[in-house]
């Protein structure tokens, strides 16, 4: 298999590379010219295409020939980053590639999701703040995250709880619906996460879902493993 990564010298996309490496795929890697350095661990073993994620042109190379394109979905800055990043992948990955994209639990797709007042509270106070300050803007990962959902690709969108480091502990759980109990303790290694990510490559029961995950050790997930089977 051949995948793309978009982000990929970030936290999250160097575990990602890291769990398409060690399945033996093919990997093609996206960032900013200047975060390749971040990548030199992997030299030798992966394509660097450099660029901004939200470049057409480069997404179109860094994209062509391959069967399933990661995307790590940043809202940075306030010109619509997230959504060049999602709209170019869309136009231009292979037909029938897999297309996997990572988001937080405040993207909803249905608007069945249950929010905490803490969660509700960080996106209220949070996301003006950090669009006045011209830092981030929620708003274009939610209209990233919408394009993708009227989308007739092949994708998922995986929706992370908070992060931590550490070791793995496994394959997160997931639900549908953010405010479901197994999702309570909110917390999910980042390398578990990324492998989240690169599984869904191969799981075709995630097309067209939008999963919300958290660790698969939290006490959430296991108080609730047993109602799961």
């Amino acid at each position: 298999m051949k995948v793309c990564i978009v982000g990929a010298s970030g936290k999250l996309g160097r575990y990602m590379v890291q769990h398409a490496l060690d399945r033996g795929y093919e990997v093609v890697g996206v960032c900013r010219e200047q975060s390749v350095g971040k990548l030199d661990g992997f030299k030798g073993r992966i394509t660097v295409v450099p660029g901004a994620t939200d470049d057409r042109d480069v997404i179109k190379q860094a994209v062509e020939g391959c069967d399933g394109v990661l995307v790590v979905l940043v809202p940075r800055g306030v010109h619509g980053y997230s959504t060049g990043t999602a709209q170019a992948v869309l136009d231009y990955a292979p037909p029938g590639a897999r297309l996997i994209f990572s988001s937080g639990w405040h993207i909803t797709r249905d608007g069945r999701d249950v929010y905490s007042r803490k969660l509700k509270m960080i996106v209220k106070v949070f996301g003006p703040l950090a669009r006045l300050a011209r830092f981030a803007d929620l708003d274009d990962q939610v209209e990233a995250c919408r394009r993708v959902f009227a989308s007739d690709t092949r994708w998922t969108v995986v929706r992370g709880s908070d992060l931590e480091e550490g070791a793995s502990q496994g394959l997160p759980v997931w639900s549908r619906h953010v405010g479901d109990p197994i999702l309570e303790s909110n917390i999910t290694r980042r390398v578990d996460f990324a492998l989240f990510m690169v599984e869904a490559l191969g799981n075709d029961a995630l097309v067209h879902e939008a999963p919300a995950i958290v660790g698969c050790k939290t006490p959430s997930a296991l108080a609730h493993a047993v109602d799961r089977g």
